[in-house]
């Protein structure tokens, strides 16, 4: 039993270091090589930035994210919409609740504008190894960026087909992929052990203090090594807290190895540039090639790990009612937490190739990186000292106010990056944001417009009808958000237009306050023919609606929904109402039979 567990929390691990650390894992491709563009590569940078760099992993993985964010969640469950659950459970004011829905919805933007840049400066910076092949050096920027668009064009073309199968070798590449890092490093460090001392915290504030604005400018450079630590907490729910977190102590020993090797590597060349790369190259060139091949691979890795979040977070933020009921598509039989999205899938796909043609080369990328990751590491550590501060926890408080302003200090950095090309992460950012804000104040406003009947009301007239009425055979299906009033569509279908059948059962799909598990009430029967079955949920469930109804002994003959037709000269409405068009119908969302699918049209005017 115990060799089980063991075997258990060893294939966790695995599993984190390709489903979690892909992000992360790379960025030693990319990091020192920037940082020293900007400054020259003399011992006392060399010295600066190496502890600035160890001392970021610490304070805004290690601690922010492998600490303080993985210590809240009652199940396991992470991510910036967990933080708003658990904040609005708390702060209990509506007004306050209006402010963490925001910050949430910033957070959440900057994650997706985000979530462009990293695929394009991942790919990017791997296929660029290829200029230290003998014979390739001068291979034309135009031909690297075509074979970067192709091996993102073929990522996102195959994400409809699933990761399943696929996603099981991630795991092992990646540890083949930190292995080589840590190696690398290692023997790196021999050559000039010197970089050992530079851990000490000194060399960063003494590099800091001696460059003034300039080493202020370079932190924006230095925090790409902490890009994808916030994976450490979004994917907590997949794969628990545990393997997560001992998977991040072999992964933060090789990284920090890589990046002190990259410094001897520097001290003893100052004059390289693709650092990483050259580096391995020095080593042992008979085993570049492979080693590049590795790169893209785990770079590959690292872009699949992100677009699967990305439908994640989409997909609760479907469920917690911020977003529009996208198109879901399940991947895997077995398994209903393998989704595809198709808008979001093609939006990043999009996205992702504008950015490679826009920026040309990853260190032109890498000016650009930065923003929305400080931007939602700081929103992170708000909301999470907020929720210490709520919870009474005065001994995480103070630490976490520290990480805080650690995170203020990054973003604003980061400001500098803005005119440089940072403001392309933030007009990506937008689209998401505007979509939410649209959608959430429509709903709104619909909700307003529409004129819902009290149940009381609605049963007094059922009862009055129900007599005279020639109720048809077989069961009907009506779906309502709060079962204590009727949207129009059922006052007008079984009042006005009087289709009643045998059996109509009004169906209620509510959000419980906990991420997992789901129950079912079906125990009501408020008038003769008519029934209520409620079925609450967690906000990070992804329910089979068919399966429940089965469940219960549900076989409906017919299946009635509401659609809204929106009149309106006002441009933002009109958006929204576009919205309501392009997405699918709440049953479609849920993947109710089509062939027995009515939808009744209401006409309002907003």
């Amino acid at each position: 039993m115990a060799q089980v567990k063991r075997k258990g929390a060893f294939m966790g691990v695995i599993k984190s270091l390709g489903l979690v650390f892909g992000d992360i894992g790379t960025s030693p491709i990319y990091t020192l090589a920037v940082v020293f563009l900007l400054t020259k590569a003399t011992p006392e940078n060399v010295a600066g930035v190496l502890s600035l760099v160890v001392w970021t992993l610490i304070i805004l993985v290690s601690i922010e994210y492998a600490w303080l964010a993985m210590s809240l969640g009652e199940k396991g469950e992470g991510g910036t919409i967990v933080l708003r659950e658990i904040l609005i459970g708390l702060v209990g004011k509506a007004r306050s609740a209006a402010l963490v829905t925001f910050l949430a919805i910033i957070g959440v933007s900057l994650l997706i504008g985000d979530g462009v840049i990293t695929p394009a400066i991942s790919i990017l910076s791997a296929v660029e190894g290829l200029l230290l092949i003998p014979g390739l050096g001068g291979t034309p920027q135009d031909v690297l960026i075509l074979i970067a668009s192709a091996i993102a064009v073929l990522l996102f073309f195959f994400q409809r087909r699933g990761t399943e199968r696929v996603s099981r070798a991630f795991g092992p590449i990646m540890l083949v992929w930190f292995g080589t890092l840590a190696l690398s490093g290692a023997a790196s460090v021999i050559k000039a052990p010197v970089v050992l001392h530079f851990i000490n915290p000194l060399y960063g504030i003494r590099f800091m203090a001696h460059n003034g604005i300039a080493g202020f400018f370079i932190l924006s450079e230095v925090v790409l090594c902490a890009t994808g630590g916030e994976a450490l907490y979004a994917d907590m729910g997949h794969l628990g807290r545990e393997p997560i977190r001992k998977a991040w102590h072999l992964v933060f020993i090789a990284l920090v190895l890589s990046y002190l090797g990259q410094g001897s590597f520097i001290l003893r060349n100052p004059g390289a540039r693709n650092v990483l790369f050259e580096m391995l190259y020095r080593q042992a060139p008979h085993l570049y090639i492979p080693f590049l091949l590795l790169s893209v691979a785990a770079t590959v890795i690292a872009s699949q790990a992100m677009i699967s979040g990305m439908f994640s977070i989409v997909y609760q933020g479907i469920t917690t009612r911020i977003m529009p009921m996208f198109r879901i598509e399940y991947t895997s039989a077995e398994l209903r937490s393998q989704i595809y999205i198709g808008f979001v899938n093609w939006f990043l796909m999009v996205a992702v190739l504008f950015i490679m043609m826009e920026f040309r080369q990853s260190s032109r990328l890498a000016a650009a990186y930065g923003l929305a990751v400080t931007g939602t590491m700081t929103l992170t550590g708000l909301m999470m000292s907020w929720i210490f501060y709520l919870r009474r926890k005065f001994s995480l408080l103070p630490v976490s106010l520290l990480v805080t302003l650690v995170d203020l200090i990054f973003l604003f950095s980061n400001l500098f990056k803005i005119p440089h090309g940072g403001y392309w992460s933030l007009i990506v950012a937008s689209v998401p944001f505007s979509i939410i804000i649209i959608y959430m104040q429509g709903q709104r406003r619909l909700y307003n417009r529409l004129r819902y009947v009290p149940l009381e009301t609605f049963l007094a007239d059922y009862r009055e009808k129900i007599p005279l009425a020639h109720r048809i055979r077989g069961t009907a299906l009506f779906f309502a958000r709060d079962p204590a009033e009727m949207p129009p569509y059922i006052v007008n279908t079984m009042l006005a237009n009087e289709i009643i059948y045998e059996d109509n059962v009004i169906v209620t799909i509510t959000k419980r306050d906990q991420p997992l598990g789901v129950t079912v009430d079906f125990s009501l029967s408020p008038a003769p023919g008519l029934r209520v079955l409620k079925v609450a949920t967690g906000y990070m469930e992804i329910i089979d609606l068919e399966k429940i109804l089965r469940g219960v002994g549900i076989d409906e003959k017919v299946i009635f929904y509401g659609l809204e037709e929106i009149v309106t000269s006002s441009v933002p409405w009109r958006m929204f109402a576009a919205i309501k068009k392009l997405t699918p119908a709440f049953v479609q969302f849920y993947k109710l039979p089509s062939n027995k699918l009515h939808g009744v049209v209401t006409r309002v005017e907003m």
